[in-house]
């Protein structure tokens, strides 16, 4: 790679992260119904990054992790953050051996299906041990496992991630439109 074009990733890879951090902070569109949170382009950062390479998606992963971890986050927002790092990993490394996944919309409705279910079955993973052990003060106990991890946690990311993968999708057009990454993605044909 490139001098120029790493310095490129890197600097887009720092700016994916910085919003990654700031819309949670500020963004006024947020549901909250303990364990689930769902804030309205929380995921762009992360979805964009898998766009651009496996690498950087798992950057900007971590770096939203270690975000929320210093902004004072709760340890179930973090550790569901955490979470991204597998998700948008791998969909970031099949997006790199399949360059045409978008090539119309019944393969791009499937894909940002199987990524927002995977994105469930991970943050499930993850919050479910906290539930278990009670960790969670504030969930839902009274309404149950089934509905506080299955229907809230995970439905509702199944939800939440399609929603943002579409904005995702709008705001990767843009940043191709203006030139911002057009030589770094193998990612044509959003």
């Amino acid at each position: 790679m490139h001098t120029s074009k790493k310095i490129h990733t890197m600097v887009l890879s720092a700016l994916l992260i910085a919003v990654g951090i700031v819309i949670p902070m500020f963004m006024p569109l947020k549901l909250v119904i303990e364990p689930a949170s769902f804030t309205l382009a929380s995921h762009v950062p992360i979805i964009v990054s898998m766009f651009v390479s496996p690498i950087v998606a798992i950057t900007v992963s971590i770096g939203t992790t270690i975000g929320f971890l210093m902004g004072g986050f709760p340890i179930s927002v973090v550790l569901r953050a955490f979470s991204h790092v597998v998700w948008a990993g791998l969909g970031a490394w099949y997006l790199k051996q399949h360059p045409r996944t978008f090539k119309n919309w019944k393969t791009t409705f499937v894909f940002i299906l199987a990524i927002g279910l995977l994105h469930a079955i991970c943050e499930v993973l993850i919050i479910t041990p906290l539930y278990i052990s009670d960790a969670l003060p504030y969930a839902n106990y009274a309404k149950g496992f089934l509905y506080s991890i299955f229907t809230l946690v995970g439905i509702g990311t199944v939800v939440h991630s399609s929603i943002d993968f579409v904005l995702s999708i709008i705001v990767w057009k843009v940043l191709v439109k203006s030139g911002s990454v057009v030589s770094i993605s193998s990612v044509q044909e959003i």
